[in-house]
């Protein structure tokens, strides 16, 4: 914390004031005039009197008065402030990968005090938010004393500072036409957007505006006129970009467009609070109140997550959306679709049972680990994407889907017996969790058992021996670090949702289908009817299969990948475990039902599943909670109802009616 501020500080700081010193020198005492004025930082109206006792001593010593006014002629003419009013907090990068970048520079990298760019000086001299407060609060008669140290010399005919914010704007509006005329902006617009043309009558608006501004004498109903113009102009060209967000829903999100739109709207924001500074009567205190402004976005800029978080939120809600639509599909409501969960669940089971004699022997053959990591993950990818084309169902990649949908239900909790209509279906999704877990599980191990007996016994083929079924055991063991590996394993689940909706939404972002259907190479290789049917299955399957692929080698690769690094991570999967554990107990015969090691195996298997299904389930809640904007939720009541419900009627959460 800073130590408190005193008398004897601001007459070393009056004392060091020297207009003729270095540009880093000028600027390091401006930062340390600021830091004397912020004090602690707890205290915006301390802050304030401190101002006051710093013009109170000033004008008390006119040479030290006139020393002040020099200094601020010379920083006004070596310092670009036109940056700072047009750029600061604003920004600036032509793409968000630029933009991420210029943040992480920034983090890591110190800033220099010798600098002509003010908008780099500011994040030195005002680095806290706290600094806006006591700006906000200081009043009409301190604002005017401070405003008379405003040089008096004319540009054009304006002062100084009304001949800086004229060009913030003009350098403002031209970025706003530029990014107007970008073809993916234009392409998304609305017909009345592009036809109304406010990007083409921008700059030539603001050109009247600034003759009506500059024109001695001034005429106001002209400068009134020309400035409702411009005004209305602005709007027209917010309304025309805004129209792209439906462009944008329908036809997929780019993450790079939205950073382009939010730059637009920041900017078409900035132009509005300069143009207060410039007509107003009381041009001091709106000056101050931009001032405040530009400290808060500065604050606002140099965050990474809030970046991050502004721009891909859209494309959040845009996956939370699409698994919402699909995670309808696994809940069960009713004795019919319950008992086809389960027969789904069982077809999962059988499949997933083939998958587990073919990693053994996979693992036989005893190759480096990357390769290993490699075919297990292609494997599992090609098991995945049989049980989706066969209809099949496996448990776990469930709450990914089934969570958007939940939170999505959060939104109309007022209405009379919403929070009963949700607790109905927190018990049908749970019971639908139950049923698919039991159907994976129970078909797995046996089919596992089976097809082990038939390759040894029919074939003589041994998939695994009786030392990699003991480790196999030792792995899967309810202690050491099972827990923690299958919550990993719940997270690799709800990435492969996320990497299942981006992939969906490049696909139409893009228009890979229409391209596949009508490109002329592509035609001419397959044909005009294949093509067609390609384009159909691509656009249905494509989010089902990159969620398998990636799923498949997540679940092959990331062990690798710790690996490599000493970290020994593995990614147990509930119903894969269930049959690896089953075919590991016939391996090694009769006499491992009276060991400790194969029992705490098998009680592994209920950790897992809840493990596995209730980390993805709570990362997708989380993140369809902030994609549909779902706050004020009162979750004591939920609780309370769920617990009333579990009361009165437990077996609601295991079976049907």
């Amino acid at each position: 914390m800073n130590r408190p501020a005193t008398a004897n500080d601001l007459d070393t700081l009056l004392h060091r004031l020297d207009p003729q010193a270095s540009l880093a020198q000028r600027h390091i005492w401006l930062i340390d005039m600021l830091a004397w004025i912020r004090g602690d930082a707890s205290s915006p109206q301390a802050a304030v009197e401190r101002v006051q006792q710093l013009f109170d001593a000033v004008e008390a010593r006119p040479e030290v008065y006139e020393r002040l006014r020099a200094w601020w002629r010379t920083f006004g003419r070596t310092v670009d402030l036109t940056a700072l009013l047009a750029e600061h907090g604003v920004p600036v990068r032509g793409a968000f990968l630029g933009e991420l970048n210029e943040r992480w520079r920034r983090k890591i990298l110190p800033g220099t005090p010798e600098t002509t760019d003010a908008s780099e000086l500011m994040r030195l001299v005002m680095p806290k938010d706290s600094d806006a407060a006591w700006i906000q609060q200081l009043d009409i008669h301190l604002l005017k004393r401070i405003g008379k140290l405003t040089p008096t010399e004319l540009i054009d005919g304006l002062p100084r500072w009304q001949h800086d914010i004229l060009d913030a704007i003009t350098f403002c509006a031209s970025q706003v036409v530029a990014t107007g005329f970008s073809a993916e902006l234009r392409n998304g617009m609305d017909e009345t957007g592009r036809e109304s043309e406010p990007f083409h009558h921008l700059m030539p608006d603001l050109d009247a505006l600034r003759e009506e501004v500059v024109r001695e004498p001034r005429n106001p109903e002209a400068l009134q006129a020309a400035f409702v113009a411009f005004r209305d102009r602005l709007d027209g060209c917010r309304a025309a970009a805004m129209s792209v967000y439906t462009h944008l829903d329908e036809n997929g999100v780019s993450v790079g467009l939205v950073f382009k739109l939010r730059q637009l709207r920041a900017r078409l924001v900035r132009i509005r609070d300069l143009l207060d500074c410039l007509l107003s009567e009381q041009h001091q205190r709106t000056v101050a109140q931009l001032v405040a402004r530009l400290v808060m976005a500065g604050g606002e800029r140099n965050s990474i997550r809030q970046l991050i978080s502004d721009n891909s939120s859209l494309l959040a809600a845009k996956l939370a959306e699409r698994n919402a639509e699909v995670g309808e599909h696994y809940i069960t409501r009713d004795r019919s679709e319950y008992r086809g969960m389960l027969l789904s669940a069982a077809g999962g089971g059988f499949i997933t049972g083939f998958t587990v004699l073919l990693k053994f022997g996979w693992l036989a053959l005893g190759l480096t680990a990357f390769w290993t990591g490699f075919g297990v993950g292609v494997l599992y990818a090609l098991s995945f994407i049989v049980i989706q084309f066969t209809h099949a169902t496996l448990a776990t990649k469930q709450p990914a889907m089934t969570a958007p949908a939940m939170a999505a239900k959060l939104k109309d909790l007022e209405s009379a017996g919403a929070i009963e209509s949700f607790v109905d279906e927190v018990a049908n999704l749970v019971r639908s969790q139950v049923a698919a877990v039991l159907g994976n599980v129970l078909l797995v191990a046996p089919t596992a058992l089976l097809l082990y007996m038939l390759l040894d016994r029919v074939f003589g083929i041994q998939a695994i021996d009786e030392h990699h079924a003991h480790e196999t055991l030792d792995s899967l063991g309810l202690f050491g670090t099972l827990v923690p590996m299958a919550a990993a394993t719940g997270v690799v689940l709800f990435a492969s949702s996320l990497i299942a909706g981006w992939a969906e939404n490049y696909f139409v972002l893009h228009r890979l289908d229409s391209a596949i259907r009508y490109n002329p190479r592509i035609t001419a290789r397959l044909g005009a009817a294949r093509a067609q049917r390609w384009a159909s299955f691509l656009r249905t399957h494509i989010s089902g299969l990159a969620a398998n692929i990636s799923l498949g080698m997540m679940m092959g690769l990331v062990p690798v990948f710790f690996d490599f690094f000493g970290v020994p991570l593995q990614t147990p999967h509930v119903t894969l475990s269930t049959g690896q554990i089953a075919v590991a107990a016939e391996a090694l015969g009769a006499g491992i039902l009276t060991s400790s090691l194969l029992w705490w195996s098998v009680a592994s298997i209920p950790v897992l599943g809840l493990l596995n299904v209730g980390v993805s389930f709570y990362c997708a809640f989380r993140l369809a909670l902030r994609a549909h904007n779902v706050s004020g939720v009162d979750r004591a009541r939920i609780r309370a109802a769920i617990r009333a419900r579990l009361r009165k009627r437990p077996m609601s959460f295991l079976l049907p009616r």
